[in-house]
């Protein structure tokens, strides 16, 4: 609070304390660690008790809890109640910041930690996040979940088990994943300053906020999902390197052999988990941070008409009259497979059968390699089924 008029002051509420505290008048039996609900006896009673946080008749109950707070305990140092009085002086309450989250609660901790690492495995360098940040716990995840008592409420304070943060900036929107206790896996949606949802930020529009915000921490989740998992359909490699309509205009293909065009993949897959989507010039920046390259070497007017390449795939949406791309899930899942696909399997295979037997083992031999070395076995059996000679082994 500040300590000169008109006492401007900033209140910190946290939801999982009135959701504990009705779950636990309700006779809900649940864990928590910290902020993050790790085991619930009724997950359907305790989601309605957190869902009413977002409707119209909390607005009113917030702003009790803040009238109450600031005024009997912070504004009587600055002003006394009789002074409140004869001026008139009163506080208008406005959201400034506000964090959205869901949890999956598995049924075994090694299994979460496996999916979670493998997800943040493969997603990382396709969504161009430059650091994964991990806090190491002093315990092993249980491979069956632990007895608990039955009381209503078991708080941990300080983190037992790893900590892995995974996390996504778009201006002053931030989409996290981590992992929370045992055997929860938490998404999670931050809006920095409520300004950038554009929907208002006085306290009557709270429910419009945490609405929206939770649109985006889904639209996170399913981001993710689609990066980490690629889908091609039948047709899709025939029909790219084929000229497209859009609209009256034709325009060329999407050459996935053209460094050019590989590059504009990867900027619009690293772009596809923004909440309100990009436009031309932030996609040119992300080339731009993905290449090393500079406006000499890609312009704007260059992404712009790459941007109309991939929309003539539907692999980038435009919706009508607006400045702003979108890359639906659907094609996330394709630009993913296709990357993959190219960078991951063919490139890899085709550069080990130009040798006819494998050099010195790795000292890290992972499952991949093992399988990257039997598709190489097979690939050369093939090739001389096929009467295909690899240069070195001609």
């Amino acid at each position: 609070m500040s300590g000169h008029p008109p006492f401007g002051a900033q209140i910190m509420l946290n939801g999982h304390e009135f959701v504990a505290r009705q779950a636990a008048a309700a006779g809900i039996a649940f864990s928590k660690v910290g902020n993050c609900f790790t085991a619930v006896a009724d997950p359907a009673g305790l989601a309605r008790i957190a869902d009413a946080l977002s409707r119209d008749a909390a607005v009113g109950r917030l702003g009790q809890v803040c009238h109450r707070w600031i005024y009997s305990a912070c504004l009587c140092f600055g002003l006394d109640l009789d002074e409140q009085q004869r001026s008139g002086f009163g506080y208008g309450l406005a959201v400034y910041q506000l964090e959205y989250s869901r949890n999956l609660i598995f049924a075994d901790g090694p299994t979460m930690q496996r999916v979670f690492d493998t997800v943040v495995d493969r997603t990382r360098s396709r969504l161009d996040v430059p650091k994964i940040r991990t806090i190491f716990g002093t315990a092993q995840r249980p491979r069956r979940t632990r007895k608990r008592s039955s009381v209503i409420e078991a708080a941990i304070e300080t983190p037992t088990y790893d900590l892995t943060v995974f996390k996504l900036h778009f201006g002053r929107l931030t989409g996290k994943a981590y992992t929370k206790g045992e055997r929860v896996l938490r998404s999670e949606a931050i809006v920095h300053n409520t300004a950038e949802l554009r929907c208002g930020r006085m306290i009557e529009h709270f429910p419009e906020i945490v609405t929206r915000l939770a649109g985006i921490a889904d639209r996170f989740a399913t981001a993710l999902d689609c990066v980490d998992t690629g889908f091609l359909r039948d047709g899709v490699l025939d029909e790219l390197p084929t000229g497209t309509q859009l609209g009256a205009t034709r325009v060329g293909r999407v050459d996935l052999n053209k460094p050019r065009m590989h590059d504009a993949l990867r900027a619009a897959l690293a772009l596809a988990p923004a909440p309100n989507g990009f436009t031309v010039s932030e996609f040119t920046a992300k080339v731009h941070a993905l290449t090393g390259h500079d406006h000499s070497d890609y312009s704007v007017r260059q992404a712009a008409y790459d941007l109309r390449k991939l929309r003539g795939k539907q692999l980038v949406d435009k919706p009508s009259r607006a400045r702003r791309y979108l890359v639906p899930p659907l094609a996330a899942r394709t630009i993913a497979a296709l990357l993959t696909l190219r960078d991951q399997v063919i490139t890899p295979i085709l550069a080990g059968v130009r040798s006819p037997r494998m050099g010195r083992k790795p000292a890290h031999w992972t499952r991949v390699d093992r399988d990257y070395e039997q598709i190489r076995i097979d690939m050369q059996t093939l090739f001389n089924d096929l009467a295909i000679e690899t240069p070195l082994a001609a």
